[in-house]
């Protein structure tokens, strides 16, 4: 096996790299992976960029980073006999499915990739499985009107899946590039840029009149503008409550009144792509009762790969760029510096 990686890098002063990095090997519950494709997360993996850059710390040595991958395994620690090598796998989890040509990754956090599954669409399992979460969280279903603000990769996603679950799905952003590649997954009915008379508009139209049940915030920085704007068009009650479901799974933060200033409005937060992620153990191959947590992590990665695997969740029209790793500090930049050209960017090692 090989005794070093390479891996992208973020150091303290917000420069990306590639670095020469040792290889650990597979511990117990372990596997060792031989990475073939990564996706960068504009939000979560370079929200805070900006922010170092303005204000350095040189103390802060290159770490690499990454949290969504997809690869083939070449060697199985203690307890991971019965995973094949040559076994190809999605990856997910901070500091476990990095941006590298190897990793090792707690064998929970890699799940069997069907055969009729890219991986380099598999490699956006833990953004997708996110998604899912938040539409568990919402608890969408047929019939019901909702809206996605933020159309990021985990918004995409999310908007996607919502669909799925049956529901009528108005997906809102303000970068034309985004909002289009909505369009071309295929799954959301309208979109609009968030103006309140286009969202008034697309969202009578959407729920025909009724306004609608719910809607997520997938986005990070001040979320307050969004919510308030997906308040306004949530149903009113006879009483002039307004009434409805809000799932929050991007960083954002909201700053808003509640009791008779929000009405009879549920707000949810959606963390993480499930149960289990970050639990040590059940990582590395301890699983809870599926009786009593039927949606795992691990669980909510395999059904959105049976879902592309079938077809019906889409990865692929939301790939904008495709970079080998030694050039995923440019493609780290062309993320921050022209977000209206790019979303869907994916390292292939």
């Amino acid at each position: 096996m090989p005794g070093l990686r390479r891996a992208l890098c973020v150091d303290g002063c917000g420069r990306f790299s590639v670095e020469e990095l040792p290889l650990p090997a597979p511990g117990p519950g372990e596997l060792l992976v031989e990475v073939r494709a990564s996706w960068i997360s504009p939000g979560t993996e370079l929200g805070g960029v900006p922010a170092r850059r303005e204000a350095p710390d040189p103390r802060l040595p290159p770490r690499p980073f990454g949290y969504s991958s997809a690869g083939v395994v070449l060697e199985c620690g203690p307890g991971c006999e019965d995973v094949a090598p040559g076994t190809r796998v999605a990856c997910l989890g901070a500091g476990y499915a990095l941006h590298a040509t190897h990793a090792v990754v707690p064998r929970n956090l890699a799940a069997p990739v069907p055969d009729g599954v890219a991986l380099d669409a598999a490699a956006a399992n833990h953004l997708a499985a996110t998604g899912l979460q938040a539409v568990r969280r919402g608890e969408f279903s047929l019939g019901e009107s909702a809206a996605v603000f933020g159309l990021g990769v985990v918004g995409q996603f999310t908007a996607q899946l919502a669909a799925l679950a049956g529901a009528h799905v108005l997906g809102a952003d303000p970068l034309p590039l985004r909002r289009r590649l909505a369009e071309a997954a295929g799954h959301v009915e309208r979109t609009a840029a968030p103006e309140p008379g286009e969202l008034a508009i697309a969202a009578r139209e959407l729920s025909r009149g009724y306004g609608l049940d719910g809607g997520v915030i997938a986005l990070g920085g001040d979320g307050t503008p969004a919510f308030r704007a997906l308040v306004e068009l949530l149903k009113v009650s006879p009483d002039g409550h307004r009434v409805g479901r809000v799932v929050v799974v991007g960083g954002a933060r909201i700053d808003h009144g509640f009791a008779a200033a929000l009405g009879n409005v549920d707000v949810r937060s959606s963390a993480r792509p499930g149960p289990g992620y970050h639990d040590p153990e059940w990582e590395r191959g301890r699983d809870y009762p599926p009786v009593f947590v039927p949606w795992t992590t691990r669980r909510n990665v395999e059904e959105c790969l049976r879902l592309m695997e079938a077809g019906r969740l889409r990865a692929d029209p939301l790939i904008t760029h495709r970079f080998p790793l030694e050039e995923g500090p440019a493609a780290c930049e062309l993320l921050l510096a022209r977000p209206e050209e790019a979303l869907g960017v994916v390292l292939l090692p």
